[in-house]
């Protein structure tokens, strides 16, 4: 499944140098950092979901680009504070900013770039477009805060879960297409139907994510690290909620107090899967995937639409 990249050929280069305008900054450390962080950034996939949003109601404006910057501003910073909350070394195959510069210069950037991101706003009078984002970044805060208090206990239901990663991950790719359409068009409709339409291929790209720790094949990251760091995914939550009481008791106690032991780690992995979870997530992602669809059949029938769909097709096949 490829990445619908060349239809919007020509806004991602322009976006690239934009991005990097976007963040720099005049002190030497800070430069450092930040070059660092734009030389291992990712796919890019929320800035493609702002232009290909952008281009199905109209065409590229010059805070299309604002937006995308402000977008990836955003992830990057919450990416770096994630890294700070989760005391993870590794960030995409490398080292991350926190390995190398530790907690201070951590938190320092993250604040560094949600500052840039107002900025660029206020500067060129995008308000509607920074209300959009800026509410994004409050229920990330609230998603991962509700996660860090259900993780005490384990005791968590499916809705909560679903709470969490609506407002955790689904927020900033439902706001990126909210702007994104808002930018060409400034119309509330479509970017609140392209809202709807981002949160629901967040949560199953989300899904797919919880899935990962599952797999079998190398994806990037070390399978049962979710475990490992007591979170709890919906597999492991169906499991948990259709399994006996002994077994119940023992995966609990396992992810509170063993969650490091290998073989015990690997027994909660096969338990989930032979319980269902596995198959039960997979069917509710494509239960969003097809919601998440079903949006962008009230949307303009043209090569964007197709884009997006490819989009989505990625997001939910990806093997990393």
């Amino acid at each position: 499944m490829n990445l619908p990249v060349s239809l919007i050929k020509t806004e991602l280069e322009n976006f690239e140098q934009r991005f990097k305008d976007a963040v720099k900054s005049q002190t030497p450390l800070l430069n450092t950092i930040l070059r660092y962080i734009v030389k291992r950034k990712g796919k890019q996939i929320r800035p493609m979901f702002v232009f290909l949003a952008a281009r199905l109601f109209g065409s590229t404006t010059e805070a299309t680009y604002r937006t995308a910057s402000l977008v990836e501003i955003l992830h990057t910073a919450t990416l770096v504070h994630d890294d700070v909350v989760d005391d993870s070394l590794e960030r995409r195959g490398f080292f991350s900013v926190y390995a190398l510069w530790k907690n201070k210069a951590s938190v320092l950037v993250g604040d560094y770039l949600f500052a840039k991101g107002l900025i660029l706003s206020l500067e060129n009078n995008d308000f509607r477009i920074l209300q959009i984002l800026t509410d994004a970044v409050r229920k990330m805060s609230e998603g991962e805060l509700l996660q860090l208090e259900k993780a005490r206990t384990l005791n968590l239901k499916e809705d909560i879960y679903y709470e969490i990663i609506k407002n955790k991950t689904a927020s900033l790719l439902a706001s990126a297409c909210s702007a994104g359409a808002w930018s060409s068009t400034q119309n509330d409709e479509y970017a609140e139907r392209m809202r709807l339409f981002g949160e629901k291929t967040g949560i199953a790209f989300q899904i797919k994510d919880d899935l990962f720790d599952y797999a079998n094949e190398d994806v990037g990251k070390p399978t049962g690290n979710d475990i490992k760091e007591k979170k709890m995914t919906l597999p492991l939550i169906y499991t948990l909620n259709n399994t006996d009481k002994p077994t119940r008791q023992k995966i609990i106690n396992i992810v509170k107090n063993n969650n490091n032991d290998k073989k015990k780690v690997a027994w909660v992995l096969e338990t989930v899967k032979n319980t269902g979870g596995i198959d039960y997530a997979t069917q509710k992602m494509q239960d969003y995937k097809k919601e998440a669809l079903e949006l962008l059949t009230l949307c303009p029938d043209n090569e964007f639409r197709k884009g997006l769909e490819d989009l989505v097709d990625y997001v939910t096949e990806r093997k990393y």
